[in-house]
């Protein structure tokens, strides 16, 4: 794949990722092989620029099959998300633009046996209605594995942007140009909580020692 897409989303969500609701209406599962051609004819004909084959889609699932999803109403393919699983050393170096996400070093990518540091969004089309399936990925991305993962992702459109900000994705300044991230509620309160535990800690150490003399 070149460089994360956003394929026509015609369904607007207007909500926090996390908050996306579940629904029947789409099955939202890790693509299957037998899907990977139709998946890869639909984001070269969506996405500019995208030049995936199936075999490149095949040889990219071999380090972790969960890493592609496909949204589908029935027997209908309404599109996709492609997904970089990131260690700790894949976030630093994305951060500083250190490598090629047309060809992401496996060394900066979990292990499907290692929780997740960040989920990169590698690139995404959905068709119609598709994009209400993204409710149902996200859920498996609440998972043990990705649940403390931030994502980040990298429009290459207005209408990229727009659908970022619409799941609360915002600009997160690194030296990779535009890229956004969305931070996981929990992390969010963990920065907000752990500054006045430590606070409310030193202002009882405080009187402790106040009492003494």
């Amino acid at each position: 794949m070149q460089n994360p897409r956003f394929g026509s989303t015609e369904s607007m969500v207007r909500h926090q990722l996390d908050s996306l609701p579940s629904t029947d209406l789409i099955n939202a599962h890790p693509v299957r092989s037998d899907q990977l051609g139709e998946l890869a004819a639909l984001a070269r004909k969506e996405i500019p620029g995208v030049r995936a084959s199936e075999r490149e889609l095949a040889e990219f699932l071999q380090h972790d099959p969960t890493s592609i999803f496909v949204l589908c109403r029935g027997r209908n393919l309404l599109g996709g998300i492609a997904f970089l699983y990131l260690n700790c050393a894949g976030v630093e170096a994305l951060l500083n633009d250190e490598f090629n996400l047309n060809d992401p070093p496996r060394r900066y990518l979990a292990r499907p046996d290692e929780d997740v540091a960040a989920i990169y969004v590698w690139a995404l089309v959905a068709q119609g209605r598709g994009a209400i399936g993204l409710g149902n990925v996200a859920e498996v991305l609440r998972g043990a594995r990705f649940r403390s993962a931030d994502y980040y992702a990298q429009p290459s459109s207005t209408e990229g942007r727009a659908f970022l900000g619409a799941l609360g994705f915002t600009p997160v300044p690194s030296f990779r140009p535009d890229l956004w991230i969305y931070q996981r509620p929990w992390n969010r309160l963990r920065e907000i909580v752990a500054p006045s535990i430590q606070l409310m800690q030193n202002h009882a150490e405080g009187s402790v020692s106040d009492a003494r003399y």
